[in-house]
């Protein structure tokens, strides 16, 4: 603004002038509102629409630049009226008026506009400080606007070919749809194996017509080659786009976000993690699933159970269709439901990590670790004693209750056979996953576990054990086939009963939050030193979160990068080192001349360069210490453990004893999943 540019007297004299010649020029005052309104004409700011003012920048912008003038006008209005005569002073007040009414409105709705973009994340619900529902209900009101589907197959351009038997061949919207899904996989070592081709190759069939299942009858004469080539093209045409592009495919999908990403659930607007309904491909599976290669089906509206408040606005369902049901069912958490083809498995549409429910959920589960804590070792006494007991059922269950409480095993579902991935926890495992040896390595009773657990990963691990749970062990496995149960008198849910009479709520996976949590406290207690900076106690914490990460055996493969990233982390460090070097014999030349000189200046010198020293040691120290993490690290998974099984507030706590922030520990989303958790927790919590 003029106004702003030191040169106000100036202006407000140019204003008077401009005035006079007004006057002079206009009797009708249509200038004199022009200028007053800041519009080009009265009659277009009445039939302005309001929402405008919200929803277009440009009006924003060019209105706040409006009310900036009208406010330098109101410093010398009021000279202006004292000069003028009684009429025109009269006529003058009444324009003011309906034109600071008009302003008035104005201004509140951008500001309040301005003061919501600048607000945006609002006031956090503090739900842990309200009153939690006893009677079973998890809300009282639901309001959403349902699921975002799929967007429709858009065929391939006519110069992409499929070809069969070296010819080319046109196949139908249906069969084309899903030979895409395989093409898009060409490069992976999925469509190299035998199952998951048999099973594609078939669920394929099904989807194509009779002419084309006449016709197509072997995978090896397929070829995929420019479809493959065209998807490729695609990718990377994505990651050539332009700014504006990418700009307005963020746009968009804001844009859903904002209309569907959100529920109203009692009162309080909370975020939905997956709103977006997953696209049709092919099943992948972890480890070796048998039903690899299968075809995913496109979930449509039909297929949709949607969950809301009898008293909501109900979702609609796009035009010319119907959801399979609308139920109102307080007592469950989920907004959308539907059942997958591959395993038969019912899929959800849950709210967001960070919501209350989701909170009240964690929370429940670390404060029923924390009630075991008080009652573990009456529970492990129990089991040691069951270790004798003249029932072959009780003595499996007290040395299955051993291992998952020792090795943080998971306690292992019945699965039927061909279903699902060859993987097993504790109840489950075979006599083959064991061996038992009396004396190894300088330890004596020894059990080397050998097996695929959760999502395929490998449990290998050799543990001395109590010689009656050896003995126990030799017992179990006596007269039977390697590919016998080892504990064939027990199953998760006898297990699970037991535990129960134990201890109300407690379940196997009690065991394992519970030594994942206490782990991390100790390790906290025995790492951290007080006279470390920083970055040397995130290392710390980062090492006793390992011990956790190991404990429950959370593994990973080395990222693809790692060899990379690990090689541009020493040449920093290389560089860090022969800055040092350099920084020291210019502190020692400095210290030299000092001697010589004796004078202030020198003095001085010595200071600067003595400080340069520090600091750049301290850099180097804190590249060494992110070198070891990042080595430490390479095939531990380290956030499996800390979103799922470290009560938050054993971190919180520590950040807050030994002043480390919150954000070097927790990234953003996990400080608002764990919301609840830093807002409750002081420096001397206590798991």
């Amino acid at each position: 603004m003029k106004h702003k540019d030191g040169s106000t007297d100036k202006y407000k004299d140019k204003h008077k002038e401009k005035r006079k010649e007004e006057k002079m020029k206009s009797l009708d005052g249509k200038i004199k509102k022009e200028k007053e309104n800041g519009f080009a004409s009265p009659p277009h700011v009445k039939s302005e629409p309001e929402d405008d003012f919200y929803h277009s920048p440009k009006h924003e912008r060019s209105l706040k630049r409006e009310r900036d003038v009208d406010d330098n006008d109101s410093e010398f209005k009021p000279k202006k009226i004292k000069t003028e005569n009684e009429k025109k002073a009269k006529k003058r007040k009444q324009d003011e008026d309906i034109k600071s009414k008009k302003t008035k409105v104005k201004k509140g709705e951008v500001t309040d506009g301005k003061k919501k973009g600048k607000k945006e994340p609002e006031e956090k619900w503090k739900w842990w400080e309200e009153e939690r529902y006893t009677d079973g209900s998890k809300w009282k009101f639901l309001e959403h606007k349902g699921p975002v589907f799929a967007p429709p197959y858009d065929p391939l351009p006519n110069q992409v070919k499929f070809y069969y038997d070296g010819k080319t061949m046109k196949l139908s919207p249906e069969a084309e749809e899903v030979a895409t899904f395989f093409a898009k996989m060409l490069d992976h070592e999925y469509t190299t194996k035998d199952i998951f081709r048999k099973n594609f190759f078939k669920d394929w069939r099904k989807e194509m017509n009779s002419e084309e299942k006449a016709k197509i009858t072997d995978l090896k004469k397929c070829n995929f080659a420019e479809m493959s080539e065209y998807f490729k093209a695609q990718s990377e045409a994505r990651k050539a786009m332009s700014k504006a592009e990418k700009l307005k495919i963020k746009e968009e999908n804001e844009r859903l976000l904002q209309e569907y990403g959100f529920c109203i659930m009692d009162n309080h607007k909370e975020r939905i993690a997956n709103f977006r309904i997953e696209p049709p491909g092919l099943f992948r599976g972890r480890g070796d699933h048998p039903k690899m290669g299968m075809l995913k089906r496109r979930i449509r509206p039909k297929d949709i159970i949607v969950n809301c408040s009898k008293d909501s606005k109900h979702p609609e369902p796009p035009p010319g269709t119907k959801w399979k049901e609308v139920r109102h069912d307080n007592k469950v958490t989920w907004l959308v439901s539907w059942t997958e083809n591959i395993q038969g498995s019912i899929k959800y549409i849950m709210l967001n990590p960070s919501s209350r429910i989701k909170g009240e959920k964690d929370w429940q589960k670390y404060e029923t670790a924390r009630r075991l804590k008080k009652c573990v070792d009456r529970i492990r006494s129990q089991y040691h004693e069951d270790w004798k007991s003249k029932e072959m059922r009780i003595r499996q269950r007290a040395v299955a209750l051993y291992f998952i409480d020792k090795l943080a095993l998971r306690a292992g579902n019945e699965k039927e056979e061909g279903e699902t991935a060859d993987t097993v926890g504790c109840c489950s495992l075979r006599v083959e996953h064991i061996k038992l040896y009396p004396e190894k390595d300088g330890q004596e009773y020894v059990v080397e576990f050998d097996f695929l657990g959760k999502d395929s990963i490998r449990y290998y691990n050799k543990v001395p054990v109590e010689k009656r749970v050896f003995k126990n062990l030799q017992l179990f496995m006596e007269n039977k086939e390697p590919d016998d149960d080892l504990f064939d008198r027990l199953n998760t849910s006898i297990l699970n009963k037991h535990l129960q009479e134990l201890m109300d709520g407690l379940t196997a996976k009690v065991f394992r939050t519970y030594n994942a949590s206490i782990t991390l406290q100790q390790q906290l207690k025995q790492l951290t030193s007080a006279d470390e900076n920083i970055p040397a106690k995130i290392l710390s914490y980062n090492r006793a979160n390992r011990a956790v990460a190991i404990l429950c055996n959370h593994q990973r493969a080395p990222p693809k990068t790692f060899e990379k990233s690990m090689q541009n982390l020493q040449t920093k460090i290389d560089a860090k080192r022969d800055q040092l070097s350099d920084a020291k014999r210019e502190l020692k030349s400095a210290k030299a001349d000092a001697k010589v000189r004796r004078d202030e200046k020198s003095k001085k010198a010595v200071e600067t360069k003595k400080k340069a020293v520090e600091r750049i040691e301290e850099q180097l120290m804190k590249l060494e210490v992110q070198a070891t993490d990042r080595e430490e690290n390479k095939q531990i998974a380290l956030g499996t453990s800390k979103l799922n099984y470290l009560d938050p507030r054993i971190s919180v706590a520590w950040c807050k004893k030994w002043s480390i922030p919150i954000e070097k520990i927790y990234n953003k989303t996990q400080r608002e999943k764990f919301a609840w958790a830093i807002d409750m927790a002081d420096d001397d919590y206590e798991f």
